[in-house]
Order: C-alpha cells, then structure tokens, then sequence
C-alpha cells in the first residue's frame, strides 16, 4: 500500500491509487480463482498491524540508518492514523485475510518496513532486524521479494537462518539489474519502457536446470505487468503480445515465465486493467489445455525444485 510509494509520492498525489487498490484486490483474487492462478503475495509486515501502536512499538525495534531520512518509514508516521478503519493508506489486515480465503495463493514478504537493501547507510544486522519482525508476523514465511529489487546477495545467507527459501531475482540485461535510487537513470527507465512493448532483451524464461540455488532459490522475474496508460493506449496490443509470446515460449519449451506487479498499478483505470489481466489469463488457460503449462506461486517452484534436486 502506501509504505511503498511514501518516499516518491504524496498521499495527495498517489492517494487515489491506494483506495483504489483495496478495491482491486478483492477482483484479482476472482480471477486468479476462476483461471486456478497460484500467485505469491509479498507483503510489506507493516500492513499486518492492528493500529498505530502495535506499528510503533515495532518500527521501535527498527533503527535503520538510511542517509537518505525519507526513506524511513518513520519518516512517514505523521501522516498515520489510529487504524485501518481511519486509515486505509497504511493498514491492511484485512486484506490479508481476504487473500488467505482464496486457494493457491502464498503469503510472502516484501520485508517489514519496505527495506531498501542497497541504500546508503542501512547495515546487514538492521535488516536482520527487520526480518525478525518478519517472522514475529508469519512464521510460515519462505519466500522474499526485495523492495524496489534491491537484491543484496549479501543479505540472503543470513535470510535463510529465518525460513527464507526464495526470492525474486530481476531479469538477466543490464537494464533490470538491481539498482539504488542513484544508479537507476534516465535511460535505463526508458529502455524497461520500450522493452514492454517490443523485445529488446528478451523474453527471460528459463528452465528448472537454469535456476541458481544458492545462496537461496532465484525465482527470477520475466515480466513487470505495467498499468494501462491512456497516453499509450494505441500500442496496448503491442503489450499484450509481448507478453503472450514470452508465455507461449515458456510452455513451448517447459520453462518458468515469472509475471509480476503491485496491486496498486491497477488502483486507477481498473476496469481496463482487470481486462488486460483477463486476456493473459485466457491466454495461461489455452497454454494449459495445449501444453498442459501450470501456474505455480514461489513456494511451488521451490517444491518442484527439491523433487529434481
């Protein structure tokens, strides 16, 4: 929700997205029921508290030394209200529950407080300290996606001490490599635009044999899903079929095809969202029937990956 965007936007400015999210999720779980869609559901710890106290007594445990202050979450506490009730922005357990209800979705975390694992500053033992409020929430935990792919390979060692199996690599180009707020350019957020529309490096399947396992399993991603765009509306075919060929390769060729995105991108023009989503579900749909590929979330892919290893 909100945690991950408090640093970039404005409740202002990006609010709407939020509301609007609380009211896309319920609809994505439908369709992941009605196209028996397995997906991992990386949640920021954050939105499991009840109310404003149990958040702070736990941020109280967090002492991240970002260089950057606005990258902390305390940073954002002015802006928090009392409980999900009078502030949908900042909790969500509700949510949460929602999503247990659905078969064949995993619970996974985005970190506790949106840790930025590669910015000035923070040190290994704080986000170790972040990942014990992790586990506190959800011992079941085991899988990991790194906010903003900020992948420290450093840091997976010691999340494996904690339950922690897999995580969401980024895509093999050099244009998707994990980046910090200073590294990520200008010309590289121009290159991931294009490459959704046309390929410009690839589709990023790959097999069970290809998938690096230590220090942890790299599940890595394919594709970032991005939101319907009014400005780019004449080529939305051009990104659906981006997608669609990368799915048909990888059921082709027996390989994974890891699709990703937040809840939130589908906060504004929904409706045209939730279609767009449909259309590759259909497509996941017909590649099943044609070539019997299967949807797995994280924890699926690290099961399969004991049976072969």
């Amino acid at each position: 929700m909100n945690w991950g965007v408090h640093d970039v936007f404005t409740l202002a400015e990006y609010g709407e997205n939020i509301l609007g999210a609380r009211l896309a999720i319920p609809r994505i779980l439908q369709l992941f029921l009605k196209y028996d869609i397995h997906a991992t559901w990386a949640i920021v710890g954050m939105l499991y508290c009840k109310n404003k106290k149990e958040l702070l007594d736990r941020l109280e445990q967090l002492n991240i030394t970002y260089v950057n202050e606005s990258f902390s979450p305390k940073n954002n506490l002015p802006n928090v209200g009392e409980n999900e009730t009078q502030d949908p922005y900042h909790f969500g357990s509700s949510l949460i529950n929602i999503i247990k209800t659905i078969p064949n979705q995993e619970i996974g975390t985005h970190t506790f407080s949106h840790y930025y694992c590669l910015e000035d500053g923070q040190r290994m033992e704080q986000f170790e300290a972040d990942l014990k409020e992790v586990v506190s929430l959800n011992q079941n935990t085991t899988s990991l996606v790194f906010p903003r792919n900020q992948t420290n390979m450093d840091y997976l060692k010691m999340s494996k001490k904690y339950g922690i199996t897999a995580f969401r690599g980024t895509e093999d180009s050099w244009i998707y490599r994990p980046y910090t707020s200073k590294t990520n350019t200008k010309i590289k957020r121009i290159l991931r635009l294009v490459d959704a529309y046309v390929n410009l490096t690839g589709h990023h399947t790959y097999s069970f044999g290809d998938i690096q396992t230590k220090p942890l399993i790299n599940i890595k991603s394919s594709r970032f899903l991005r939101p319907y765009s009014k400005r780019f509306k004449v080529v939305e075919g051009l990104r659906l079929r981006r997608i669609k060929n990368g799915l048909t390769k990888a059921a082709k060729s027996n390989e994974i095809y890891h699709l990703w995105w937040h809840p939130h991108n589908f906060g504004i023009n929904t409706e045209e969202n939730l279609l767009f989503l449909e259309e590759i579900l259909k497509h996941v749909e017909y590649l099943n029937t044609k070539y019997n590929f299967q949807s797995m979330h994280m924890r699926d892919v690290v099961d399969v990956m004991k049976i072969i290893s």
